[in-house]
């Protein structure tokens, strides 16, 4: 419940609430997020693959990039200049890259260090 409740934290989110997460609340989150990473890695890597070969692979890439909208629009405040960063095609291409790559490097033993380090520089 606590996780669930954690979401809101967000700023991004349309039911954002302005409370400060604790440390230890943030690498509960940050050792899920790498334990997800670690299970969906076939998917991410699928993601990633057919993005390279778009021609081969675009169903893959498209479903993703339409459902990664559909999901933006309806959990995110819309009238955010950082949400419609995200929404926008030409830009978040390399948002989503970005994110995935960073996703499938969660998967090795360092995962949890490297997600950290990565999120503590951001």
């Amino acid at each position: 419940m606590t996780i669930w409740k954690l979401r809101n934290n967000n700023p991004l989110r349309k039911s954002y609430v302005t409370n400060n997460i604790k440390l230890n609340e943030f690498d509960a989150l940050i050792r899920i997020t790498v334990e997800m990473s670690k299970y969906l890695y076939p998917y991410i890597r699928e993601i990633l693959k057919s993005k390279e070969d778009i021609e081969e692979n675009s169903i893959i890439w498209n479903d993703f990039n339409k459902r990664f909208n559909e999901l933006i629009k309806e959990r995110f405040n819309i009238d955010s200049m950082r949400v419609k960063k995200l929404l926008n095609q030409s830009e978040n291409d390399e948002i989503i890259i970005k994110s995935l790559l960073i996703l499938s490097f969660c998967i090795s033993n360092q995962g949890y260090q490297k997600l950290k380090n990565l999120l503590y520089d951001f």
